[in-house]
């Protein structure tokens, strides 16, 4: 029997009706959205766990994403670098043909014309741009420290120094390379856009003397000539001490003044007979002078910095060096070019070629290698977003048929309280009745 004004039942079945409401809400929420956690008062750590792996989620995407926008920014300048060594084929193909006989002072005169234009797309080669920055102009280089142009020969006899004289050179193995007093020494070098060209007599010289006369050619003191001649060559762009390949004791030739200021383009040695032949085998080993350290001014980090991963500092630095043809020793800063109108002059630019040949290929190496590691972190930074992207799913997510299962009982059981309740209200009514 009802106790009247006390309303007991019917709050227990109004409180029971607000649960299964509350209740059945709950899971349509999670059918809704997915989730079983939606807010923190699902809950309260869940919550916090699962919003710190999305964060984290979104964040490994975008890093993601930044490694596709730099391979495709490397992509760009791989397309120019790639151009400039076809360019730099033909010009050295262009060099042969000046430097052989038969072609006439017309001829070279013409091939001349024909590699001012090359050498001019090159500089528009360096220009290129992703989203208007410049990447192979020399802007983005990493940092460097001052240092000295070095060229180094590995074919010479490890106990040949500068004081040693050409009649008395051996090469690596042992063998007198036969160079004779008679014969004549020509060497050439190209030096900000000029060819300087010396030739003399071989007699009692030394090694030191071929750059000594290098220096009477007309360039100036180009050449320090006090040679080095153990397996240290020098200080290197990053600041350390660098030597050989070999660690073996070897010849080097350093420009004489440090800087970019003192680089050479290149230079050639050429031994010839008295009868004017030349002697190619001994020119194989002698003119065997590559660079070892690469010019350079002392200067910070312009690298480029991308962005693959989700904490501070978590990059790749992408240092592009300059592919300009001043850089690569084509041009002269009056803008002269490099000169084949002379065969001996010929000669010079093919070594000059050869080495800025080297010079973009190094470049290009390290971005083929900078883009073959963005696609392993490319590939590392998905799987974890698909790894996290489990565990979250695994933490929040709802089992959406027991979801079903839970929001059906609620609402038959909500259905239920709100009948019972209009029949406690009916009750009620009908007790009201009897008193009237």
């Amino acid at each position: 029997m009802p106790t009247i004004g006390s309303y007991a039942q019917q709050l227990s079945m109004l409180n029971q009706l607000n649960r299964n409401y509350a209740s059945m809400n709950k899971h349509m929420t999670a059918i809704a959205t997915g989730n079983k956690i939606n807010s923190a008062k699902d809950d309260a750590s869940g919550f916090s766990i699962g919003k710190r792996m999305n964060v984290e989620i979104g964040a490994l995407d975008q890093a993601a994403a930044n490694t596709q926008t730099g391979a495709s920014m490397l992509k760009v300048a791989d397309g120019s670098m790639s151009n400039t060594l076809d360019i730099l084929q033909h010009l050295k193909e262009k060099a042969l043909a000046a430097a052989n006989s038969t072609a006439n002072d017309r001829d070279r005169a013409a091939i001349q014309q024909e590699l001012n234009q090359f050498i001019d797309q090159i500089n528009d080669n360096s220009l290129v741009t992703f989203n208007g920055q410049y990447l192979v102009d020399g802007s983005k280089e990493g940092p460097t420290e001052l240092t000295t142009q070095a060229f180094t020969n590995q074919l010479l006899s490890t106990d040949t120094t500068g004081s040693t004289k050409l009649t008395d050179l051996n090469t690596r193995y042992g063998d007198n390379l036969g160079i004779q007093s008679s014969d004549t020494v020509t060497v050439s070098y190209v030096k900000d856009g000029h060819t300087f060209t010396k030739s003399y007599g071989v007699a009692d010289t030394t090694l030191e003397d071929i750059f000594k006369q290098a220096n009477l050619a007309g360039g100036g003191d180009v050449f320090d000539t006090t040679l080095g001649d153990t397996e240290v060559i020098g200080t290197g762009t990053d600041g350390k001490e660098k030597k050989t390949a070999s660690e073996e004791n070897a010849i080097t030739v350093k420009a004489a003044e440090s800087g970019k200021a003192g680089a050479l383009a290149g230079f050639t040695i050429s031994v010839s007979a008295a009868d004017g032949t030349v002697k190619k085998s001994v020119n194989a080993s002698l003119d065997a002078f590559s660079e070892s350290i690469a010019a350079a001014n002392k200067k910070g980090d312009n690298s480029l910095v991308l962005q693959t991963g989700t904490k501070p500092n978590q990059n790749i630095k992408a240092s592009l060096g300059g592919i300009d043809a001043r850089t690569l020793g084509l041009q002269g800063s009056d803008g002269s070019y490099l000169n084949v109108g002379t065969q001996a002059n010929a000669n010079a630019a093919i070594n000059v070629i050869d080495n800025a040949i080297n010079k973009v290929l190094e470049q290009s190496t390290n971005v083929g290698a900078l883009s073959s590691r963005l696609e392993y972190t490319h590939s590392n930074l998905t799987t974890q977003s698909e790894n996290l992207t489990a565990a979250m799913t695994t933490l929040i997510s709802a089992d959406i048929a027991k979801e079903i299962t839970n929001m059906a009982t609620d609402s038959m059981l909500a259905q239920a309280s709100q009948a019972m309740l209009a029949q406690s209200y009916q009750n009620s009514s009908w007790f009201l009745n009897l008193l009237g």
